[in-house]
């Protein structure tokens, strides 16, 4: 291609790929009553409309196949035989599109042309045909013994899959009002976030009242104008966030409205590969697209690719036969794919459904038995909805042989984690030799994952939010050992059961939160300490080479910063977690640091508790000294935390005090006081405290760490 063109690649991309779906489009109609004479005028105006782009980025191999389909289009009179010359030049027009999407150029496909100009399907013969670069003609020689319909040109072995990448959701379109909008509305956001900066003053000036206020004579009046202030600043930033979040929520909707695409253009690509691959096969392989209109966010289409194809690889490869083996059965010999997409709401579903042998539930059967998958005695009375949930097992393939296509252990079990991954659902359907049914339920559009989060000892974790059907608390003696697997026993059910605390070697709760969900059609009962709630997040793949748990598919921020490994659903369904649990080696049970919170301050006393309790401490909070010493006489503390001037005995004498007692001489004793003279601090310290710090400059972050070191983590 010229290099002065380059510009209008993306034009040209662009438009012949909307024309191309045009035409396979009205495909169908020609062999429809009333419809096919005006199928035919689309087919053939499409066709000359790229030609004639062809030609002015001088690709002659793009615009020769385009008239060599026009002329074989005036020269057979049946529509029906030409479809499938038809459909087949579709296919190779928009891999020549790929091609130079890609940068490429284009070249001839001359076994193609040949065919298209070999002569009437009819009669046989030869044709002149009008050279589109020359203006002159060339005859093409007559294939002896041509049949009806003409034979296709051969598949070439050594290219089974097609061989331009197949990229869904690759490109897409916006129009200039969008992007102004998208611009005003971040302009206003940005606005919004910035207000916050002088609540942020105001705060700091009110602490600054609050530290002053400490010394007066009256603090209660101090106190009083603080709330009274304080309540006016809640209010405030109360109006600001409800802005902010309005205005959040409207660009995140524009956004993702542009996000969405018809999913005519990926579904079309699909139908190619399929064929591409049939013809690769020696199949012959009809596929059939319906709700092109459907919707759906182009990220998930493109985070789809590899998964759709797979599906589609395994429909044309497992599914269909060849087509001796269809006419025996008394089947066409054309097998029959079917891609369709339905809106469901705020979801959408698409199905990739074949008309071949489909899957033979006692066969899964006995290839799990053999993979070392399952037991030949639970194998014997396994249903055909269980046999077809094996198929999402990592590892499992129905192959004894491995192939260019399939039959690796990689299959299944990596679609339904993408499927999981953007937040979808699937399943398996089948009737043997009626053919297999694959549904994806997916959600419209990619927002923020909604996950739960939990508490497994120390350990916080999220799980995908639509993991969870039901959520109780573990009845006693509800989990069962079965053939050396554990299961849960709900409802007159049998769950697979997996304890997350023993898994992550953390010690297991007296009485814990039981989450029945389900995965790819797979149940599982899963146990947890505590269920801390529910967030939307955005979650960042992990890389294996970050060597965290398998079980981990991700890391979230939380809302409040704070990062969390986010749990893969695939594998926590999957069937061997309970064997890797029991050959897991065991863990020490991680103790929590126990602390003693001394200070009379009902308030301060709270609130200090609460700030040890979320960095995971274990508090145990006392009014007075007289209360800590009887404590620490009759429990173990890791760590103490007291203030000085207190009712009785003040904390300068609680700490010489402990000092003297040779059981709790090492203890560990921080002191937080309003008193910030030098002399306070130093009398502290002499008294036998190992730090001092002072209310009113009081890092919270500086308080957790000491008490996590000196506390002996």
């Amino acid at each position: 291609m010229d290099a002065e063109f380059a510009d209008l690649v993306p034009l040209f991309v662009e438009e012949a790929r909307d024309r191309l779906e045009r035409l396979v489009g009205a495909l169908p109609r020609l062999e429809q009553r009333g419809q096919g004479a005006e199928a035919l005028a689309e087919v053939k105006r499409e066709l000359h409309t790229l030609k004639g782009a062809g030609r002015m980025l001088q690709l002659a191999a793009f615009s020769s196949l385009c008239h060599a389909a026009e002329e074989m289009l005036a020269n057979t009179p049946s529509l029906g035989a030409a479809r499938p010359q038809l459909v087949r030049v579709a296919d190779a027009l928009a891999g020549m599109v790929d091609q130079v999407a890609a940068g490429g150029e284009p070249t001839v496909d001359a076994e193609l042309e040949a065919w298209l100009i070999a002569g009437d399907p009819e009669k046989g013969g030869s044709r002149t045909a009008v050279d589109p670069e020359k203006g002159g003609s060339r005859t093409a020689p007559t294939p002896p013994a041509a049949p009806t319909p003409p034979t296709p040109p051969p598949p070439t072995p050594e290219s089974p899959v097609p061989s331009a990448p197949v990229r869904l959701g690759a490109e897409f379109r916006i129009d200039a009002a969008s992007l102004d909008g998208l611009a005003e509305r971040a302009t206003q956001i940005r606005i919004l976030a910035l207000s916050g900066r002088s609540s942020i003053e105001r705060i700091a000036e009110l602490a600054r009242l609050a530290e002053g206020g400490i010394r007066e004579p009256q603090p209660a009046q101090v106190l009083a104008v603080l709330s009274a202030m304080l309540r006016r600043l809640a209010l405030d930033l109360e109006g600001t966030d409800r802005r902010l979040v309005r205005t959040a929520d409207e660009q995140i909707e524009r956004v993702l409205a542009l996000q969405l695409q018809p999913l005519g253009v990926p579904l079309s690509a699909l139908a190619r590969a399929a064929r591409d691959l049939g013809r690769s096969l020696g199949r012959e392989v009809e596929v059939v697209v319906t709700g092109g209109e459907t919707r759906l966010d182009r990220r998930i289409i493109r985070d789809l690719d590899e998964a759709l194809l797979h599906l589609l690889r395994n429909a044309v490869d497992h599914g269909l036969e060849a087509v001796s083996e269809r006419l025996a059965a008394g089947k066409p010999a054309a097998g029959q794919i079917r891609l369709e997409a339905r809106a469901l709401g705020s979801r959408v579903a698409l199905s990739i459904a074949d008309d071949g042998r489909g899957i033979d539930p006692r066969a899964v059967a006995q290839r799990a038995v053999a993979l070392g998958l399952l037991e030949a005695a639970a194998a014997e009375r396994l249903d055909a909805e269980a046999a077809h949930r094996l198929l999402f097992t990592a590892g499992f393939t129905t192959r004894e042989e491995a192939s260019d296509l399939s039959g690796r252990g990689i299959g299944l079990d990596v679609v339904a984690a993408a499927v999981a991954r953007v937040g979808g659902e699937i399943t398996i359907t089948s009737e043997l030799g009626r053919g297999t049914f694959v549904a994806l339920e997916l959600p419209i559009a990619r927002r923020g994952a909604a996950v739960m989060i939990v508490r497994l000892g120390q350990v916080k974790l999220a799980i995908p939010a639509g993991l969870a059907r039901r959520i109780v608390r573990l009845p006693a003696g509800a989990i069962l050992e079965r053939e050396g697997r554990s299961f849960a026993h709900l409802g007159g059910r049998l769950v697979p059961f997996l304890s997350l605390a023993r898994r992550f070697g953390q010690p297991e709760a007296e009485r814990p939160f039981l989450i029945e969900g389900s995965s790819a059609g797979r149940a599982v009962a899963i146990t947890v300490d505590e269920i801390l709630g529910e967030e939307e997040v955005l979650v960042r793949p992990l890389a294996r080479a970050a060597g965290a748990d398998d079980a981990i598919e991700g890391v979230a921020l939380l809302a409040s910063g704070e990062p969390v490994g986010v749990l893969s659903p695939a594998v926590l369904v999957d069937r061997r977690m309970a064997t890797a649990v029991a050959s897991r080696p065991s863990v020490a049970p991680s103790r929590r640091v126990r602390v003693l919170l001394v200070d009379d301050s009902l308030v301060t006393r709270e609130m200090e508790r609460r700030l040890l309790e979320d960095a995971g401490f274990d508090v145990m909070a006392v009014a007075d000294a007289a209360d800590a010493l009887s404590r620490l006489g009759e429990e173990h503390f890791d760590c103490v935390v007291t203030d000085i001037e207190m009712p009785g005995m003040d904390g300068f004498e609680l700490t010489r005090q402990l000092r003297c007692l040779e059981r709790l001489a090492g203890l560990p004793i921080i002191v937080v006081s309003t008193r910030d003279r030098p002399e306070d601090r130093l009398l502290g310290l002499r008294s036998g405290a190992d730090a001092y710090l002072t209310k009113q400059s009081l890092d919270a972050g500086e308080l957790v760490d000491l008490v996590r070191r000196l506390g002996g983590r």
